[in-house]
């Protein structure tokens, strides 16, 4: 069969078109399938044709040991007041502190917007954009061009999920959960500026006063901001106090306050034993923001932003009231004025 398979006539032909040729001849000498079995034996059969070849997507894999080294982001929909009208909420996290460094409500979901967004974060934060890395899923925004752009001019490097892998994101995603899982989440909101003034108090509860299991149970702000040492120090002071007045309770000896961990990564296996944080460091200085390129033209006209970082926003939005809820537009986590785009 083999012969008459590699015969000249044939060589170029598929099995089904020898056994169609073989049978207008009046012979037989076997299946189509059983042809294309022994074709592959002897590996005489594969796809002729030019075919495409993707690349296998890499998996992400990221280190961060001190805060503003990688930060993580993504954009989640939140329900409007009526059917089928919703908000786009954009929220980046610092991956080592779980810190929310910046976000921002618009009813528009684009590359422009985020752009614009990632360096007005950039700035306030005082980031060095040369030593960060920014994360994200393969979102139409996150792959934009005015994304693409801005990362290259600041020199801030990009990193993206493998395709369909939802778990290549997980602090942000996880973050997400948190937030439609909160007792007080409205489901539906009754406006941009319902959900300026929720989120931010969200975040600021987030950053100063929740208390992450993945932190060792210290705030997202005592991390980030270095304020590790002296909570770890109150913690100290509390169990040997308590050790010290009922010793018999513990029964492995003297309790040690945790610490955070020392690393925090995505798809990092590590090569040694988890250690514990003895300091959260701050970034090295950065360029001022005057050095920064100014990629405004390509937000929407309709963007508008307050720009400011003062814990006191009622100069900017005319606010007289107490409330511990923003009642304008609004209150980051970390107390800064909120830029909000309509």
């Amino acid at each position: 069969m083999l012969a008459v398979l590699t015969e000249p006539r044939f060589v170029d032909q598929p099995p089904a078109e020898i056994y169609a040729t073989l049978a207008s001849e009046g012979r037989y000498v076997g299946s189509e399938r059983t042809m294309y079995r022994v074709l592959g034996e002897q590996r005489a059969v594969r796809e002729r044709r030019a075919q495409r070849v993707h690349p296998k997507p890499s998996k992400p894999t990221l280190v961060s040991t001190a805060p503003n080294q990688v930060w993580t982001w993504d954009i989640t929909l939140v329900a409007g007041p009526v059917a089928r009208s919703f908000f786009y909420v954009y929220v980046m996290l610092d991956l080592f502190s779980r810190y929310v460094v910046g976000w921002l409500v618009s009813t528009e979901q684009n590359g422009a917007t985020a752009a614009a967004w990632v360096r007005e974060t950039i700035v306030r934060r005082g980031v060095d954009p040369s030593a960060l890395i920014v994360h994200s899923d393969r979102g139409s925004p996150m792959k934009s061009e005015s994304m693409a752009q801005l990362c290259a001019r600041l020199g801030v490097r990009q990193s993206f999920s493998r395709p369909r892998v939802s778990d290549d994101n997980p602090f942000v995603e996880s973050h997400f959960k948190t937030v439609k899982y909160q007792p007080d989440y409205p489901g539906r909101f009754d406006g941009q500026s319902h959900v300026v003034e929720w989120f931010g108090e969200y975040f600021r509860w987030h950053n100063e006063d929740h208390h992450h299991a993945g932190l060792a149970l210290y705030t997202a702000a005592e991390v980030y901001e270095g304020r590790v040492e002296q909570a770890v120090a109150q913690r100290q002071r509390a169990l040997d106090a308590a050790y010290a007045a009922h010793p018999e309770r513990f029964v492995k000896g003297p309790p040690q306050a945790a610490r955070p961990a020392a690393w925090v990564g995505i798809n990092h296996v590590p090569q040694a034993p988890l250690g514990r944080t003895q300091t959260a460091r701050r970034p090295a200085p950065c360029p001022s923001s005057t050095q920064l390129p100014d990629v405004s033209t390509e937000a929407p006209s309709r963007a508008r932003t307050v720009a400011s970082d003062t814990r006191d926003t009622s100069a900017l939005t005319g606010a007289t009231s107490t409330s511990a809820r923003a009642p304008a537009c609004a209150r980051r986590g970390d107390g800064a004025a909120h830029s909000a785009r309509s």
